[in-house]
Parts: structure tokens; sequence; C-alpha cells
């Protein structure tokens, strides 16, 4: 047999990963002709298919799913061996590379990877923030160290990584002070009618949110969505509605945006996972930053 061609199979494991010849385009900007040229190559190469192709789209077939496993075990091993090389030889700073999922808030990140600085003097932090689908698709191609998620990675996901558990809280609602003052008293029943700012549509939050609305039969007026969190706090200081958070970051918020609690409930739980690679954390970037992360949490609770 002819030598394996590794690019080709990189843009095999990209394609699979991403599960299009489109989504694979973008993600190594090349032309979706080329990609499925040099997947074309790779086929002709092993003697047989790897995709059934279903209409537009592209199914892993049996063959496809062992080099698929074979690919991501050959990458992953050689982003380790790249780490491994820069940090012993490098002696420079070691980039750690996070995704955010975009729905999280801000702060809760900003406590958590400022622990980075504090434990190691020589890191280069690199933030990327996006949804959970793209942010996986980054990690799956080693692209990122870890992703920050709000939940952790479903069944059947293609992506070899392992979700590992913060911490969970309840949730707290806020308004400004004057419309705080009129809520308080009637919580949560007060909160029917009453202009509300919303998570978007891809939010876990939003989803246990309208659940809860609805077991206790409550029908708030929804002003507006964000994708946003900081955009809510921000509408919700300036009187447009009542939003809520985590309620690990209950003190953050009241402060920063100078808004009153109206209450909190541990009815609808939000969640906090860290995604990796690795089943055991062994980074030397990522097990100070897990346990710092659940000590913070388990803190606010």
């Amino acid at each position: 047999m002819a030598q394996l061609n590794y690019n080709h199979l990189y843009y095999f494991y990209v394609t699979a990963t991403e599960g299009s010849i489109a989504k694979a385009s973008k993600q190594l900007n090349l032309t979706s002709q080329t990609i499925s040229g040099q997947i074309g190559l790779l086929e002709n190469a092993f003697g047989f298919l790897l995709f059934d192709r279903v209409g537009k789209k592209l199914i892993l077939n049996e063959r496809g799913e062992l080099a698929y496993n074979y690919a991501r075990d050959i990458f992953d091993l050689g982003n380790e061996l790249q780490h491994t090389i820069k940090g012993q030889y490098q002696g420079a700073q070691q980039v750690f590379t996070v995704g955010v999922i975009d729905a999280l808030p801000k702060v809760l990140a900003f406590d958590l990877f400022r622990s980075c600085f504090d434990e190691q003097n020589n890191i280069r932090l690199v933030c990327k923030e996006s949804d959970l689908d793209s942010l996986t698709a980054e990690l799956a191609v080693n692209k990122l160290d870890v992703v920050l998620s709000d939940r952790p990675l479903q069944p059947g996901s293609h992506v070899k990584a392992y979700s590992h558990v913060i911490g969970e809280g309840g949730v707290s609602f806020f308004a400004r002070k004057d419309i705080a003052t009129t809520l308080k008293d009637n919580f949560p029943a007060s909160l029917h009618h009453q202009p509300f700012l919303i998570s978007g549509e891809k939010s876990v939050q939003r989803q246990n949110l309208m659940t809860w609305f609805d077991a206790l039969n409550i029908q708030p007026i929804i002003k507006a969505e964000f994708e946003d969190s900081a955009l809510t706090k921000l509408f919700g200081q300036a009187g447009y509605g009542v939003f809520c958070t985590p309620s690990s970051i209950e003190q953050h918020v009241t402060e920063q945006y100078d808004v009153e609690l109206v209450g909190r409930t541990t009815d609808i739980k939000e969640h906090l996972y860290l995604l990796s690679p690795e089943r055991k954390l062994k980074h030397p970037a990522v097990v100070p930053l897990f346990a710092h992360a659940k000590s913070l949490v388990a803190k606010a609770l």
C-alpha cells in the first residue's frame, strides 16, 4: 500500500467532525471542491468509500467510522507531541487556548480564567467565544485546550472529549431598584405579566426558565431576547424588564449594574462544565483552573 497522505486524512477528519464539506471548507479555508477531491483521493488510496452520500449529507459508513477513530487518535497524538516539544524546548510563554459558550456570563469566565495568571507567569491566554457546536469542533481539531460550557457533550458526539462537572447552582432575578421594590413581596408570582428580558433560543437557561414559568402558570411579557448576557444586564439596568443570571454572580450583578435582587430559586439549576479532550485532566494550566472553578462555584452556593 502507498504511504498514507496525512493531508488527505486531515481533510477527511475535519469533514467528518464538522458533518459536511461546506462546514469543513469554512474551517480549513479551502474550497468545497478541493476538500471533496482530497477525500476522493484518500478513498481511492484505501480502495473503498468512507461516506454514504444521503442527499447533501455525508454519513460515515462502517469503514469510515473505523478510519475516523484512527485519524482522531493520530491528530490527538500529534497535538500532544507539539505541546510537549514547545513546553520543553521553547522556555517561553505557554499558549493556553480556551473557548467560552456565548450564553455564559463573562464575569464568570473572568473569575475562572484569571487564575491562570495567578498560578503561572508564563501563560498566554487566548479566549474564543462562540456557540457549543463551533467550539467543540475546534476542540476536536486541537485548536482549543478546553471549553467552558453550560451543558455537557451530547451522547453520540463525534468529538472525542469529556465533560468535567464544575458545579451547579440556582438562578437569581434582578430589576432596576424601583421596579424590584414592587416585585419582591410576591415573588415569583409577581413576575406574571411583567416585562422580561430573556436569553437566546440556544440557551439552556432559557429552556429551563420557560419550563419553570409554565409549571407555575406565570406568563411574563418577553420584551427582548439577547445572545449577549452583558447586553441583557444593560437593558435591565435601564429599566426595560426583569432578567436573571446564575446566583453565583449575584453580588457582581448588583454592584456592577446598580440593580436590585427581586428573588432567587433553586428550582432552576445552572450547571457549569469544563470540556476537555482528556479523560483525566493533565494540562498544566487546566488542573489548577478546574480546582479553582470548583471552589468558586462551591463558595457561591
